[in-house]
């Protein structure tokens, strides 16, 4: 049995009762910057937005980002996301090869 075959073993609701803990740690950990969580993870909070859209969300692009920053998209970058240095980008670059298509 694979990976992707023993996730889709848990129950619809511990799957979203996590996600939704997710969700709120990341709403809650600022500082985990979207660049950051891209260098490291190769997904951040607005790939969750986009996400949810693709499982079946109707909301637009911005209802869904606000869904999961907890607000306005727009607002939570003016107070929380600074510019990115090269650097990030480049984490985040070689970061994306690493999904695989997945993102």
């Amino acid at each position: 049995m694979n990976g992707q075959d023993r996730i889709d073993m848990i129950d619809d609701a511990v799957a979203a009762a996590a996600f939704r803990r997710l969700v709120r740690h990341l709403q809650h950990r600022h500082d985990a910057e979207n660049i950051e969580l891209m260098g490291l993870a190769g997904f951040c909070r607005n790939c969750l937005a986009d996400w949810i859209r693709d499982a079946g969300y109707e909301g637009d692009k911005a209802e869904a980002r606000a869904m999961i920053h907890g607000m306005p998209f727009d607002e939570w970058k003016a107070k929380y996301q600074s510019e990115a240095t090269p650097e990030q980008i480049a984490r985040m670059e070689e970061s994306l090869k690493k999904n695989g298509g997945s993102h």
